[in-house]
């Protein structure tokens, strides 16, 4: 199995499911190394080792995990559909944000806003080309421009994951504008 392979297959049980590999997370998402590699290695064959999620980990382009300190835990920064509290930091958002995603999803953004799905947050980029790079993934890309300014006059919060991805719970129509 290819590293980009196990990385996918790290972040669909760091994230989506740990049963499916039976792997223990704590209330804030986090794995213990020891437990996880040898629950991967007892699923698909001796796949993984510690220098190989080490690799993952620091070369990952997405920033997608974290380890502790001394490296005996790890966990997924965001994009969970698994209850966790990753612990975000409220932050102060720049004026604007930006959410890109495919243009068959424009009618219903445009009737009920930004809403998480199967994850916890909605995420925003900072810059219209990872919003852009982010689009592409669905289908052909659109991206829309939230204001965040007149959201956090209104009371909204925003938070910044680890991997420094702007995440919100939801976002209403009104602060959302096709770029």
């Amino acid at each position: 199995m290819k590293q980009q392979e196990i990385s996918k297959f790290l972040s669909f049980v760091l994230r989506h499911n740990p049963n499916a590999i039976k792997l223990s997370l704590d209330k804030n998402g986090w794995a213990n190394v020891d437990e996880l590699i040898f629950l991967i290695n007892k699923q698909k064959g001796n796949i993984l080792t510690i220098d190989i999620l080490e690799n993952i980990v620091s070369s990952d382009n997405k920033n997608r995990y974290s380890f502790n300190q001394d490296k005996t835990l790890i966990r997924a920064n965001q994009g969970h559909s698994i209850n966790v509290d990753v612990e975000l930091k409220k932050e102060l958002p720049p004026n604007c944000l930006y959410h890109g995603t495919a243009k068959k999803f424009q009618k219903s953004i445009e009737e009920k806003g930004l809403i998480p799905k199967k994850r916890l947050y909605v995420h925003l980029s900072s810059d219209l080309e990872t919003a852009q790079r982010v689009g592409k993934r669905h289908g052909a890309p659109i991206i829309y421009r939230i204001d965040t300014k007149k959201m956090i006059q209104d009371g909204y919060e925003f938070y910044l994951s680890a991997n420094k991805v702007w995440l919100i719970k939801a976002i209403p129509a009104r602060y959302i504008k096709l770029v």
